[in-house]
């Protein structure tokens, strides 16, 4: 046995949730490679996810893995080298920079259609579903279209922006069902190609197209997961944007996952290997963002529901392993199990939120009735 004291020393941090090495709980950890222990040591949340990949260690339910030890704030007893430098270079480098706009696109958006088609439902929505009256995905996704529609107000004739389109999901459903006009823009080159195809013979234009650079008006604004990636420095601006791209009678939704305090930065490991520059935003961050630009009419949380969307994304993924692994080896496989399941982990263990909030640009004449 290589590193007795080290192994002793994670185990004393995994005694906090209750999690064994080499034990025979689900979530237990398996470790086949002493050296996982000095890594995990000190690189933190980036050599735990690294050594995942490099199959140093296993788990029967990574899921429930990571609820427990997220709920346990186990990641402050093991920052990992360099995280103070990665917070100065926050506040110094404007990672989410018009220059870098096109990058999470490139790095993660960009991978391979086939790859979300056989791991979505079939409207391809990359955002969490609401299940509240859904019995599967399919369903939970079309009522979360479905939600953002009624919450907005949509009505025929209207004409929309959706900033962050992914594959045109919802400017498709809101133009079937509501008979508007929507444009949607991504910085994705994939989903602008197969969005435009997607929603041929509709009223809808996909662009790739950098928010910043949008200069028209709409009668409504939606914004669905990708808030995620505009960063602290640009909140204001991408706020501001949205404004002045909203008629003055207009409603704008923005549904983004959040985070429970204000950050600078993102878990070293997903900014490295999945949302290269992403920053979940906190509820103040938000409200310092919109004041003096929009008025709060509804703040509608429900992280739970992203639980078991991501079980659900994971579960497809898994089925549809063999005829997506022509195109991406083991590693990538290890490395997208971990993402989808620490994830998964992170909303059950209720670290991340999920937030649809609307905003009215002088307040809705009578107040604002909330829709659920």
């Amino acid at each position: 046995m290589k590193y007795p004291t080290l192994k002793r020393t994670v185990q004393s941090i995994l005694d906090g949730a209750e999690i064994n090495i080499n034990g025979d709980k689900p979530q237990d950890i398996r470790v086949y490679d002493d050296i996982f222990y000095q890594r995990v040591l000190a690189e933190g949340s980036l050599g735990l996810g690294e050594s995942y990949m490099d199959g140093w260690w296993d788990c029967e339910r990574l899921d429930d893995f990571f609820c427990e030890v997220l709920r346990e704030d186990l990641g402050k007893k093991v920052k990992g080298r360099g995280i103070i430098w990665d917070v100065l270079k926050a506040k110094i480098i404007n990672r989410q920079s018009k220059l870098r706009a096109f990058e999470i696109g490139e790095r993660h958006y960009d991978i391979g259609n086939e790859l979300f088609q056989g791991m979505l439902d079939k409207r391809m929505v990359y955002t969490c579903g609401y299940w509240k009256d859904a019995k599967n995905l399919d369903e939970a996704q079309e009522s979360k279209l479905e939600l953002v529609c009624k919450k907005m107000g949509l009505k025929s004739g209207m004409k929309i922006l959706d900033i962050g389109c992914g594959w045109g999901s919802f400017t498709k459903y809101a133009a079937e069902k509501y008979d508007v006009e929507a444009v949607g823009i991504t910085i994705s080159k994939e989903q602008a190609d197969l969005g435009t195809e997607l929603c041929k013979g509709l009223p809808v234009e996909i662009r790739l197209k950098d928010y910043r650079d949008v200069d028209e008006k709409f009668d409504a604004v939606v914004s669905l997961g990708m808030f995620e990636h505009v960063g602290p420095k640009n909140y204001k601006t991408y706020i501001k944007k949205v404004s002045d791209c909203l008629k003055d009678n207009g409603l704008f939704l923005l549904h983004t996952i959040g985070a429970n305090n204000s950050k600078k930065i993102n878990d070293k490991w997903i900014d490295k290997y999945i949302f290269p520059g992403s920053v979940l935003p906190s509820a103040s961050q938000i409200a310092d963002a919109s004041e003096g630009l929009f008025v709060l009419e509804d703040w509608h949380s429900f992280g739970v529901d992203y639980d078991r969307t991501l079980m659900a994304w994971h579960n497809n993924f898994d089925k549809n392993w063999d005829s997506l692994k022509g195109n991406y080896d083991e590693r990538f496989k290890r490395m997208w199990d971990y993402y989808l399941l620490s994830c998964a982990g992170s909303f059950r263990a209720r670290k991340n939120q999920l937030w649809q909030i609307v905003f009215s640009k002088n307040g809705v004449e009578g107040g604002y009735e909330p829709v659920r």
